[in-house]
């Protein structure tokens, strides 16, 4: 089965089977990732579910939108591989992908 590992601020990583047609937030939240909220439900206002992709994946990821980009251009703990996981949506192609959760701000 095609999975997502998530790596907590403070704990140990949590491989959660990847679910097509869901968001990296969606998927945190099923799986209980520490340090994914979530608060705004996913319409990318709230940052609560940002993330640091790992280098090689980064660029195999969909673009981000504007609004995205304009959100995490503004975090004082996103890095240049940050994105927010309620933007990103899943599919087998992302198979293997490991993200970071971000420090909380």
């Amino acid at each position: 089965m095609p999975s997502i590992t998530y790596i907590p601020v403070d704990g140990a990583p949590i491989v959660a089977d990847l679910s097509p047609d869901m968001t990296l937030m969606e998927l945190a939240l099923i799986n209980d990732v520490p340090g994914i909220i979530g608060m705004c439900g996913g319409i990318c206002s709230c940052a609560t579910c940002l993330v640091h992709v790992d280098e090689g994946w980064f660029e195999r990821l969909p673009a981000m939108t504007a609004e995205e980009s304009e959100m995490v251009s503004v975090l004082d703990h996103a890095t240049p591989t940050s994105r927010l996981g309620c933007q990103v949506r899943l599919d087998e192609s992302l198979d293997g992908l490991t993200v970071r959760v971000a420090e909380p701000a």
